[in-house]
């Protein structure tokens, strides 16, 4: 029976997941695509943020209200779009609009091109806001189970998540064996806890700082 204080302790079911299950495979695919989807998004999403604070083009206005109505969509729609996300586009947005242009400036003065600037200037500087989108999309990439569950049937390309809802289906047996799931459910959720609790102070600090700009 299900309890919060189990009446015996044992890894069972840990060495039954590793060992009979592929749960090994599950999570090299899980973080292969996790540092893939995450650097994708940074850098995408940096690019057009940027675009969007401080490269004037005609249209930019329509583009940036086409972004805010597409945050709006439900999430559904968006199912196979990963590396980039109007959400990461927007605070990144934000936060180079809160950049003083007289560093820009001085860097063109230098005779620097305008990727060069975001490169090498401005990016630098942006270092709370990349943070923030690096944990999001860690963290997104990491639980998305929707996008996986239609772009692979493969059971070689399961990640973590699609891995671990079979054994809610019952791989192994494993459908009405709670321990062999929350076992799988608690190892998917120490990478992202780790994460969180280390750069949480950039999180707060670059959100709070978007959305104050906002």
């Amino acid at each position: 029976p299900l309890s919060l204080i189990p009446t015996s302790w044992s890894l069972a079911a840990y060495s039954r997941l590793f060992l009979r299950s592929d749960f090994p495979i599950w999570f090299t695919n899980s973080v292969i695509v996790t540092i893939c989807v995450t650097a994708g998004r940074v850098f995408f999403n940096s690019l057009a943020g940027y675009a969007l604070a401080r490269v004037d083009f005609r249209g930019r206005g329509a583009v940036f209200a086409g972004l805010i109505a597409v945050m709006a969509v439900p999430g559904v729609v968006m199912i196979i779009p990963l590396l980039s996300d109007a959400a990461g586009v927007f605070i990144m947005k934000n936060f180079f609009e809160s950049i003083p242009r007289s560093v820009e400036e001085a860097a063109k003065l230098d005779g620097a091109s305008t990727f060069r600037t975001f490169w090498s200037v401005v990016l630098p500087m942006a270092r709370p806001a990349l943070v923030t989108l690096v944990i999001l999309s860690f963290q997104g990439s990491w639980n998305e189970l929707p996008h996986f569950l239609i772009a692979s049937d493969d059971p070689g390309l399961f990640t973590l998540t699609k891995g671990v809802a079979t054994l809610t289906s019952g791989q192994l047996g494993s459908g009405s064996e709670y321990p062999i799931t929350m076992a799988g459910a608690l190892l998917m959720t120490i990478p992202v806890a780790l994460m969180f609790f280390i750069f949480q102070k950039y999180l707060v600090r670059g959100a709070g700082e978007g959305s104050v700009k906002g």
